[in-house]
């Protein structure tokens, strides 16, 4: 929703990216969703996940996912704006990563599926894995921070010719645009 009530959609273009939406450290508190074990799988349902996780989350992964959520807040910023990754922020990553994912399955009618013993904590290993394959793979330099003054959302920019500017055209690109166009408008008026 914009701030003005209407729906826009936003793809960030990375799982990862996804889980920055639920709030954020700072001032980003105040956008906070993850208060309730149901919340981390409310998200994982609505996230780019295929359907059918049948999710175990407990209090403990809600404050785990909140701690990523939030290094990785910070680093996608960082690298958005061409500053150096912190060590602190990369720990957090690293140690989600290091615990098992989520495993896919094929299921007998051909499509992908979940294996059983989906938990938080693995959730929470895959949307790191999913990190550390967009800040080290072919997108890493087209991590980005919407063009407009008074919109932070953070994404990747997956078109084709990477000259991705706002989070959503159907927002923040459409209002610039018609700021752009009521200023070269406006010597006109004088």
């Amino acid at each position: 929703m914009s701030r003005e009530g209407k729906p826009y959609r936003f793809d960030p273009g990375a799982l990862c990216l996804e889980l920055l939406t639920t709030g954020g450290p700072g001032a980003y508190a105040r956008w906070e969703v993850l208060y309730e074990p149901a919340d981390l799988a409310a998200w994982a349902d609505r996230s780019r996940l295929p359907d059918g996780l049948d999710l175990a989350v407990d209090r403990a992964d809600v404050e785990r996912a909140r701690g990523l959520r939030d290094a990785l807040f910070l680093l996608t910023a960082d690298r958005a704006h061409g500053r150096p990754l912190r060590p602190a922020h990369l720990d957090v990553v690293n140690a989600a990563a290091a615990e098992p994912p989520l495993v896919t399955r094929i299921e007998p009618d051909g499509t992908r599926g979940w294996a059983p013993g989906a938990t938080g904590t693995r959730l929470l290993s895959t949307v790191a894995h999913d990190a550390i394959e967009l800040f080290t793979g072919p997108y890493a330099e087209r991590i980005r921070e919407c063009g407009a003054p008074d919109c932070r959302l953070l994404f990747v920019d997956t078109s084709r010719p990477g000259r991705r500017r706002w989070c959503s055209m159907e927002h923040c690109g459409n209002r610039e645009k018609v700021r752009a166009h009521r200023a070269r408008r406006a010597p006109e008026m004088d």
